[in-house]
């Protein structure tokens, strides 16, 4: 009996170990999608890029590429996009994913072209904007799920890059990159700045457990690489890797995100930015050790890799019968 106990409980040590140090857990099935809960024209906006990606994924064959070399061609064909604040702000009362070809900002630039990745490899075509959304939908949203509350959307990358990791969908690798430091904050984001979420206006009583989530983010293992390491750690990056730029600020753990595009030997920060003097648009900028250290503002890199999801069933119906 006693062996037996603490056979388990080394291996419960070896779980938490592995999971401290980015491990890949076991993949949960894809939740189904509801499909969007407001009106498609008001969640999706892009039709005619969506099918020109779409036609020339399926003309090259982007599902035959690994998924990081896969986001990167998506991304690639987003270059040029106008930035805009706030477009998952699209109602008062009811949440939906939302994807906007047209005008994005970092975190919906890396969403769009994470989703859209995967479900080139998720379903077989012919695809239409609610796979997409469907994708974006299980990026973005607690146990990938959007309930129709507000609250049913992650609204801070640690989160995000914690609930994907549980699931088995991603890996932040951050902590096993050379010079990586743990980070302590209390986040206080989303509550002192509330006037600025349209959704938190309208409905000023999910003030009170947004703050709860928040309380449950700032207890959660976070890990970055200072810019002064940053040079260090890039041979280690991989096309695709989700790029968050951390900050000094005590409310917030990170302040911008992108992704990663290599680049001969170096790795860029490919990110939707609302610099003027890069257009306010999406872009591929320097390697990310020169843009973490081209200002004071940036303290560091949180690296998150994204990981297939399973695939769905819709491929055991693809071959027609006479």
């Amino acid at each position: 009996m006693g062996s037996s106990v603490n056979v388990k409980i080394l291996r419960l040590i070896l779980a938490v170990t592995a999971w401290g140090a980015g491990a890949v857990l076991a993949q949960k099935p894809v939740p189904p999608s509801a499909g969007p809960r407001l009106p498609l024209a008001t969640v999706f906006q892009g039709e005619s890029k969506f099918q020109a990606i779409v036609a020339k994924a399926e003309r090259e064959n982007w599902r035959s590429l690994p998924l990081g070399e896969r986001t990167v061609r998506v991304a690639r064909e987003l270059l040029g996009t106008p930035y805009i604040n706030y477009s998952l702000e699209v109602d008062d009362k009811i949440e939906s994913p939302v994807a906007n070809l047209e005008a994005m900002d970092c975190w919906t630039y890396y969403e769009n072209a994470l989703a859209f990745a995967r479900m080139l490899r998720y379903q077989p075509g012919p695809y239409k904007p609610q796979d997409l959304l469907h994708m974006v939908e299980i990026e973005r949203y607690r146990n990938g799920v959007c309930t129709g509350s507000y609250l049913s959307r992650m609204h801070h990358l640690e989160e995000v890059f914690h609930d994907n990791q549980r699931r088995g969908y991603a890996t932040n690798i951050t902590a096993r990159l050379p010079g990586a430091e743990r980070l302590k904050r209390e986040i206080h984001e989303m509550t002192v700045q509330w006037k600025n979420y349209r959704y938190l206006r309208s409905n000023p009583s999910l003030i009170e457990p947004m703050g709860k989530i928040e309380e449950q983010v700032s207890s959660l293992p976070v890990y970055h690489v200072p810019k002064s390491k940053v040079r260090s750690a890039e041979k280690y990056l991989k096309n695709g890797d989700i790029c968050a730029i951390t900050t000094h600020d005590s409310y917030g753990y990170t302040s911008h995100v992108g992704m990663i595009v290599r680049v001969k030997d170096r790795a860029y920060f490919s990110h939707a930015t609302s610099d003027r003097d890069k257009g306010r648009q999406v872009i591929i900028d320097r390697p990310i050790t020169d843009y973490v250290n081209g200002a004071s503002k940036h303290a560091g890199i949180i690296i998150c890799r994204p990981s297939e999801v399973p695939p769905s069933p819709m491929w055991q119906n693809r071959v027609a019968t006479k």
